[in-house]
């Protein structure tokens, strides 16, 4: 336990997760996008120690990587979790039609105490689940083995070695000691040369792409020209204005990067939404009358009149979809409980000793006490807008969802919480019918308890294929919580100070989605002419699900649209979806070098693509990503100090 939970991984993936959080806080509010961020984490902490190995008593070994991961994963996703990019805007932009009152602006310390209410049911929630997701079923979670091979590859060649779990067969063991064997210390020198120089290429790598983005950023906040590039203007030479319909082209190389870690499938199916939405729905709902205002108007403007069809594709896809994991997932335990016998009872993977898991008492006990806080905390913050019984339920359901949440994840590597948060609102519209505000509040727990149950169940994957203790990630999960309460807090209120939000810079779009989704279940009517549309792509994204399900074997499945992707590029301005695209283009470009698909002469012996390969891209990814998030931290301070520019 003590080897796999160290003070030095839990200080080094805090300072990450803070770095996580404020950069996940800043996309989060553009455009409702935050990542885990857990391969980059873990490729930072290994950045971080890698210099100071030879001198350190103890080596950094895989198994405090995956704690250090766990850490600053915690922390990270606390702008999502908490409700800072979606929930607590929402809140903000209540008229009085809405709520008496008005607009609810939470303080600094109500802040703190909201995030710590919402922090820990949900890890609590996770703990119980793992051993039948993880241990017995042997869930994909695809985003925590990734993780895990790549902790694998960075800690390759260090001492002790750990290797991901894999079944092998007796003679391959023997093969494999043979060869370990017959190993002489020239090749072992000559190994140790190629990998340090390995690591080096990928440490150059994530630094130049680090520069790079940290420089442009920079240049945005003096010339913010170069963030809104006419390019749609220039090639029909201004005879038809595109930019009046938000169409233009941002090269920000942060949405670049997220474009290479979601991938083409993915980003085409952004910029399959944004065609649609932003290039044919938008201004046919201007010229025929229906969204007369502003393109940029969230009530009058045809940009809040196509959020209602994202709306609708997300409800159907995020409900359908539960609803398919949920009967697949009780199907599979019936055959498995009707069949299981010795054989497969030896056949099952064996799980960490004891002593290495956490207690059931702990879990009866934390489940008990933070849902507890979780009430008494929002009843101090909100007062008698969410009654204590209501809160009370809003945990029992956010705890049913989570546990088809880390279901569907498992599966699929989707964390439904946009539409169990949804699910939530419906259910809540039932029992507090006019009530839009604790309506906010009740889909605000449920997806907080998704998105952290969500979240460790990744990490307890990676965990399980590297043998770190769960109880070392549980306690580094609790960690990561509480410190983010506070620094996610700090973090939104620095926005909020110094910009607008909703505004130019920070639109918020998650925001008025929660928004108009509580005001449709309690009743308020749509927009003009929307409904058709939004039962219509409704249905045919439910089709499309069904499709996918039960045809998932034909290879033509994958080329149709991702609904959730799909509503994403509905309600983002396409600059933000074509960088994206972009991205995605750039990672199938990669990858068919690497894999000798797509012939390069020029970087046929690269050492970037013969030593590093795939991973590269990754890391240029991250450092693309964290570089704008890092310093948009440093062009606020520049626009609260007044700093003049272009």
């Amino acid at each position: 336990m003590a080897s796999h939970f160290t003070l030095r991984a839990v200080l080094v993936g805090l300072g990450i997760g803070v770095l996580l959080c404020f950069s996940n806080m800043y996309f989060g509010l553009q455009t409702g996008w935050i990542s885990m961020m857990s391969l980059q984490s873990s490729l930072l902490g290994y950045a971080i120690f890698k210099p100071f190995q030879p001198m350190l008593r103890t080596k950094f070994t895989p198994v405090e990587n995956v704690v250090l991961q766990t850490v600053a994963v915690a922390t990270g996703t606390m702008p999502l979790a908490a409700g800072f990019v979606g929930v607590l805007p929402a809140l903000e932009l209540l008229t009085e039609d809405d709520h008496p009152g008005g607009a609810i602006v939470l303080s600094f310390r109500q802040m703190v105490l909201w995030s710590l209410g919402v922090a820990f049911f949900g890890v609590f929630f996770a703990v119980p689940l793992r051993k039948q997701t993880i241990i017995r079923e042997q869930l994909r979670f695809p985003s925590g083995t990734a993780t895990a091979q790549m902790i694998q590859l960075l800690h390759e060649g260090d001492e002790p070695a750990t290797t991901v779990r894999r079944r092998r067969s007796p003679s391959q063991e023997d093969d494999e000691a043979e060869e370990e064997e017959e190993g002489t210390p020239l090749l072992e020198d000559a190994e140790d040369q190629q990998k340090d120089h390995t690591w080096h290429l990928k440490l150059k790598a994530l630094l130049f792409s680090f520069s790079l983005s940290s420089t442009y950023t920079l240049l945005t906040y003096f010339f913010p020209v170069i963030n809104k590039l006419p390019i749609f203007n220039w090639l029909c030479f201004n005879l038809v204005d595109f930019q009046a319909w938000d169409w233009y082209f941002a090269p920000s190389l942060s949405y670049i990067g997220q474009g290479i870690i979601m991938g083409l499938p993915t980003t085409l199916s952004m910029l399959a939404g944004c065609i649609v939405g932003w290039g044919i729905l938008s201004p046919m709902a201007y010229y025929t009358g229906w969204a007369p205002g502003p393109v940029d108007d969230w009530k009058t403007g045809s940009k809040g009149w196509i959020l209602w069809v994202s709306l609708g594709v997300m409800i159907s896809e995020s409900v359908l979809s539960l609803v398919l994991v949920t009967v697949t997932s009780l199907a599979k335990l019936y055959r498995r409980s009707a069949s299981f016998d010795e054989a497969n009872q030896d056949e099952a993977e064996k799980d960490v000793p004891k002593h290495m898991q956490v207690p059931n008492w702990v879990t009866i006990v934390g489940l008990i006490g933070s849902t507890l806080l979780c009430v008494a905390l929002v009843h101090v913050v909100f007062g008698p807008i969410l009654p204590t019984g209501l809160a009370l339920v809003a945990v029992g359901v956010a705890m049913v969802l989570s546990v088809l949440a880390v279901r569907a994840l498992g599966e699929t590597d989707l964390n439904p919480v946009s539409g169990i948060g949804k699910i939530s609102q419906v259910a809540f519209a039932g029992l507090i019918p006019g009530g839009i505000a604790a309506n906010l509040i009740a889909g605000g727990i449920a997806e907080a308890g998704a998105q952290q149950a969500g979240d460790l169940m990744q990490d307890l994957k990676t965990g399980h294929l590297l043998g770190a203790a769960p109880k070392a990630q549980f306690y580094g999960q609790m960690i990561g919580s509480l410190v983010s309460a506070v620094v996610a807090s700090c973090a939104y209120l620095l926005y909020r100070t110094v910009y607008t939000i909703p505004g130019p810079e920070f639109p918020v779009p998650t925001a008025q989605v929660w928004l108009d989704m509580s005001r449709l279940v309690n009743g308020q009517p749509l927009p003009p002419h929307v409904s058709s549309f939004v039962l219509g792509f409704a249905i045919l994204f439910a089709a499309i699900v069904l499709v996918q399900h039960f045809e998932s074997h034909r290879p033509w499945t994958r080329y149709l649209p991702q609904g959730m992707a799909f509503a994403i590029g509905m309600y983002n301005p396409p600059s933000f979806t074509l960088a994206r695209v972009l991205g995605g283009i750039l990672v199938y470009v990669w990858n068919g070098i690497c894999n000798d698909s797509i012939r390069a002469a020029w970087l046929k012996d690269s050492p970037y693509r013969v030593l590093v390969g795939p991973v590269l891209i990754i890391i240029v990814a991250s450092g693309f990503v964290l570089g704008e998030g890092a310093f948009a931290l440093v062009n606020m301070i520049m626009q609260a100090c007044h700093v003049p520019h272009f």
